[in-house]
């Protein structure tokens, strides 16, 4: 899009923009994404005026976000992607984490200043609640590619900028690792930048997915002749519980991730406990005991009962519904498409509900199962939201 339809299109945002943060009738209305974006905004009582206090980690959470993230593996290859383009000069490159906060932060020196006037640094909590209508925190909120342009952003601070933004997945499980985001002066916009930030994420997932195939490997590699030797059930996994080898048990791609002094529960081995070693975990069973499950009306967590204790899984307001419901669909299980219909009235959150259920099973693994979503039949559920019980299997 040439300059001068740019700078009129941002006349026309203004005007719509002044007239909906004053309360009076737009002369038409923002896009759609936008106007969901502005309504909450004004709801939260976000100050259009760009007066919102910022919110800065320390240097040390952003490390230890750094660490624990698996978009380290990724960052120098989206700064050759979309910093190595010949129009980049004006442009800032911005990875932040599923929580919206910035981890790194690249590109031109001249936009890095100008991004410090708005507080766009790394360990900024780039999120809607906090900056108002933004790309990042924006993409956050619909798990979708966003892309705004001058006064599509609520704040008046960020008018002169231009930000396209697209949400990175775990190309495994479709957990959101968090957003990549180039910005720039609004009239640098270029009408081919939202399909570079997506290939370029599409190119880093597919990486992701090469680099978690490959510790596989490794581990496998490194530890066969361990399992040659070894009789009885074994099980070998990475930090996040992915199968690199296992024996004696018939165990999915993944299972739950293991965590020292707590037993992991396997589908026909029962409690099995973990014992780290170089990259990842050795599960050997440890019991026979069966897990018991309580699922108590309007509780924030799951609690696990073994012979080992009590775990407790803390559970997000929407987790805790989608606990409910599949603790209600009881043996017979539910689908993406009914957890959508009964959460959301519609059948339009299939991909959300199963990004939802999958962060839900990185915490209880193999205790929920999927196709249908269930619990396992090897666990008891004590189903404590009403005086009914679901029967052990």
């Amino acid at each position: 899009m040439p300059v001068r339809d740019l700078a009129a299109l941002a006349r026309t945002l203004e005007r719509i923009h002044g007239a909906v943060v004053s309360g009076q009738p737009p002369p038409s209305g923002p896009r759609s994404l936008v106007a969901r974006s502005w309504e909450r905004m004004i709801a939260l009582g976000i100050d259009p005026d760009g007066r919102n206090a910022r919110v800065i980690s320390d240097p040390g959470e952003v490390e230890s976000r750094r660490r624990s993230t698996r978009l380290r593996f990724v960052v120098d290859e989206l700064v050759q992607t979309l910093l190595r383009l010949p129009d980049a000069a004006d442009l800032i490159l911005v990875i932040a984490d599923a929580d919206g906060v910035i981890l790194w932060r690249d590109g031109a020196v001249g936009a890095r200043r100008r991004a410090d006037g708005l507080g766009f640094v790394e360990g900024a909590h780039w999120t809607e609640s906090i900056v108002g209508t933004n790309a990042i925190g924006t993409a956050l909120a619909e798990e979708a590619p966003v892309q705004l342009f001058s006064a599509e952003h609520f704040e008046t601070s960020q008018h002169p900028w231009f930000c396209s933004a697209v949400p990175v997945h775990d190309p495994g499980d479709g957990s959101l690792l968090g957003i990549v985001d180039i910005s720039g002066p609004a009239f640098t916009l270029q009408p081919t930048m939202q399909a570079l930030v997506t290939t370029a994420v599409r190119l880093a997932e597919a990486r992701l997915q090469i680099h978690r195939q490959t510790a596989l490997m490794r581990l496998r590699d490194r530890y066969a002749t361990l399992l040659a030797g070894t009789t009885g059930p074994i099980v070998i996994v990475d930090d996040d519980g992915w199968v690199a080898l296992a024996q004696g048990i018939l165990v999915k791609d993944r299972i739950e991730a293991p965590d020292p002094g707590r037993a992991v529960h396997l589908p026909g081995a029962g409690p099995c406990l973990p014992e780290r070693i170089d990259g990842g975990w050795i599960l050997r069973p440890g019991g026979s005991a069966r897990l018991r499950v309580r699922v108590s009306a309007g509780s924030t967590s799951v609690q696990i009962e073994s012979d080992n204790g009590v775990l407790r899984v803390p559970l997000t307001q929407r987790r805790r519904q989608i606990v409910e419901e599949i603790t209600r669909a009881g043996r017979r299980g539910t689908t993406a498409k009914e957890l959508s219909r009964r959460l959301y009235g519609d059948d339009e959150h299939v991909v959300t509900v199963r990004a939802e259920v999958s962060r839900l099973r990185r915490s209880l693994g193999a205790l929920l199962t999927t196709q249908p979503y269930r619990w396992s039949d090897e666990i008891d559920i004590l189903d404590e939201r009403a005086t009914d019980r679901v029967p052990p299997a």
